[in-house]
């Protein structure tokens, strides 16, 4: 899954995504999605969502639940 595309984030997943302060060198932090903040339903640099850590940043991919 690539997180570009809106419908493919749900909260309470765990997913990885790229801080502000990161979009420079693509650094990945790995957290569980609390809401989304991109209201389009597809963005080219991924959608902004927050972690249950308060966290903002933007999803690349999902992880994978069965590793």
């Amino acid at each position: 899954m690539d997180g570009r595309n809106r419908a493919h984030i749900k909260a309470g997943e765990r997913v990885l995504i790229v801080l502000k302060q990161d979009q420079r060198t693509g650094k990945t932090t790995e957290g569980i999605v609390k809401d989304i903040l991109t209201k389009s339903p597809s963005h080219p640099h991924g959608i902004k969502v927050r972690l249950v850590t308060g966290e903002v940043g933007r999803v690349q991919s999902s992880v994978s639940q069965d590793s």
